[in-house]
């Protein structure tokens, strides 16, 4: 008998990259890979959307539309260039209007792409509904998504076979058209029976000619067996990668999985060889780029706080960005009660990364004492319905902080009746900076606001973490400690970089990292900053930054009268923006920062009056 051949998508350009870079990768150097994929026989290519449409302008200095363009041509005119869209979120975290729903789907048809893969992290098939039929209207292929992961143990009312066999009914009577079908893990979390289970009633519903995909992830160390029963289940087709973005925080390897089905009934009809080929190419294309220890690792605790591999590294590299990573682990922990008493929606962006954003505030500033806007927002329900009821204290804690009532409004209905959101405000932006008005710029703007606008001037900056700058950062901070250190003479001490330990070997004025010898010194002393003499009639306060950030935009300026509370300057942390506000009246005398700087937490960023 013939053995079944499943299909497969490479996401090694799309989902490997959020998932071991944060999605921030430069076109020039991966294009070889796309390339030696194409001609090892590959011709179904995830390339683009997701975080990797935002990532390019806030960290790689790219053009998203340009990328896809070259991809396009890399490829080849036949192959299926499939990227992923959030429903009515599309490429961010936000919800958009149906204007810029529509925009999404048309551009990036215009841009060579194929097929759109459309989720909602909710399961509210009401999202997808609009979404799907204008990803229709441009042309593309619509694959309509069912979202999966694991609750947390303990846990139970959604996320079994049971509630996505619902979902994809409501799928199918709301007469949303789609050409093919997928039931997404992003968090790699859902057990291999579930997905069997799940997988084989899809199946019953759908028409034999529908393709059924699924796709996981390598987390939690069970990606291969969750692939092997969705195909024994009825699966025509799964997400494989290669490495270096492969394993791990990844999708499964296509060398791991064509090895797990020799002997089976089933087939990847490749060319072992030239895929081996392929993946020492890509290797090769990435060999300069900080490969975070995370990404290739399983993790067994996920399943208790179900962090999807996209969103994993993302998160770590902006932990990094912030000196913060040693504070990873809490907020991996944190995360559990945050999804228990959020309305079970799953664990896929834009909700992964509330549930991390709402972590990530519970350990900073004490459980709940501060809410995420869009956990807090998702919770209110402002990006639809939750699969359960959130917790009823939580919400009116959110309402409370948030200052906004609980809704039932569609995402849509109050988008369309923003004013701030839509193209025409974007267009209004571009028109006040004197900016070409093109409908990608309208585009990019609508969808990353000031960052969008940063990039079309010319001023964005580049947050690629390459191996040369791990290394940089490990060797200033080995300097700081053997500095410390040297009143002894020599020893050894312990240095924590990105949340490992190094053993360093200090003798006098040199210092051993990895076998590798630094000369290091203990430099002059440089004396503190003196504090400038209050001026008469009060006293002269800094402003200091409460975390780690990036400086947004500065909201008032110097000689201001400012009352307790008022808004001074914007950061932004872990794609949050965190409003630094006057602790007391006073006027504002200076600020010692400016827009893109990148402080610490305690650093100095104004001086008022008090």
């Amino acid at each position: 008998m013939a053995k079944k051949k499943i299909r497969f998508m490479c996401t090694a350009f799309r989902d490997g990259f959020q998932s071991v870079y944060g999605a921030r990768v430069k076109t020039d150097d991966f294009l070889p890979a796309v390339e030696a994929a194409r001609e090892a026989g590959i011709n179904w290519f995830e390339a683009g959307g997701g975080a990797r449409f935002q990532a390019l302008y806030f960290y790689s200095n790219e053009d998203a539309f340009d990328m896809m363009d070259r991809f396009r041509a890399t490829a080849g005119p036949d192959a299926d260039l499939q990227t992923l869209a959030r429903g009515v979120n599309v490429v961010g975290l936000e919800s958009q209007s149906s204007d810029v729903i529509k925009a999404h789907a048309d551009l990036f048809a215009k841009h060579g792409i194929t097929t759109i893969r459309n989720f909602d992290a909710l399961n509210d098939v009401n999202n997808l509904i609009y979404s799907g039929q204008c990803i229709a209207n441009a042309g593309l292929k619509h694959q309509v998504v069912v979202s999966m992961m694991e609750l947390p143990p303990g846990c139970s009312g959604a996320h079994d076979a049971a509630f996505y066999e619902k979902t994809l009914r409501q799928i199918l009577d709301a007469d949303i058209p789609y050409d093919s079908v997928c039931f997404k893990d992003a968090s790699g979390t859902s057990t291999p029976s579930k997905v069997f289970e799940t997988v084989k009633l899809a199946r019953k519903m759908l028409p034999a000619d529908v393709m059924l995909n699924f796709h996981t992830h390598e987390t939690a160390g069970i990606g291969g067996l969750c692939y092997k029963a969705a195909i024994d289940a009825g699966a025509d087709a799964i997400d494989l990668s290669m490495a270096p973005a492969s394993g791990g925080t990844c999708q499964t390897d296509i060398i791991t999985m064509w090895h797990i089905l020799r002997g089976t009934d089933y087939t990847l009809d490749i060319d072992i060889d030239k895929i081996i080929v392929a993946e020492d190419v890509f290797r090769d294309c990435m060999k300069d780029y900080f490969l975070p220890p995370e990404a290739t690792q399983v993790d067994a605790m996920i399943p208790f706080s179900p962090m999807p591999g996209g969103a994993l590294t993302a998160n770590t590299q902006m932990l990094r960005d912030n000196g913060l990573m040693d504070r990873y682990p809490e907020i991996i922990r944190a995360m559990s009660e945050v999804v228990r008493k959020g309305g079970f929606g799953t664990s896929v962006t834009p909700v992964s990364q509330f549930y991390f954003q709402q972590a990530f505030n519970n350990v900073m500033f004490g459980p709940w004492e501060k809410f995420a806007d869009g956990y807090g927002k998702m919770v209110l329900g402002y990006f639809g319905k939750t699969p359960v009821a959130p917790d009823a204290e939580i919400v009116k804690r959110a309402s409370e902080q948030l200052g906004l009532e609980p809704t039932t409004k569609s995402p849509i209905e109050l988008n369309d009746a923003d004013p701030s959101k839509g193209l025409a405000p974007a267009r209004k932006r571009l028109e006040e900076e004197g900016l070409p008005v093109t409908d990608e710029n309208v585009f990019i703007v609508a969808t990353c606001k000031e960052k969008g606008i940063t990039y079309l001037k010319g001023d964005a900056r580049i947050g690629i973490r390459y191996k040369k700058d791990v290394e940089a950062e490990q060797v200033a901070k080995l300097t700081g400690a053997a500095s410390n250190s040297s009143s002894s003479g020599s020893g050894t001490v312990n240095v924590s970089v990105n949340g490992l330990s190094y053993a360093v070997t200090v003798n006098g004025d040199t210092a051993t990292l990895n076998g590798k010898t630094f000369n290091i010194g203990s430099g002059d002393a440089v004396p503190a900053a003196a504090t400038a003499g209050a001026p008469a009639g009060g006293a002269n306060e800094p402003i200091v930054a409460p975390m780690p950030g990036l400086i947004v935009r500065l909201v008032v300026s110097p000689g201001t009268v400012v009352q307790e509370g008022q808004t001074l300057l914007t950061m932004e942390a872990m794609k949050m923006e965190i409003e630094v506000k006057a602790h007391k009246p006073g006027t504002l005398t200076s600020f010692s920062v400016t827009p893109g700087d990148q402080v610490q937490q305690g650093h100095a960023l104004a001086q008022m009056i008090i």
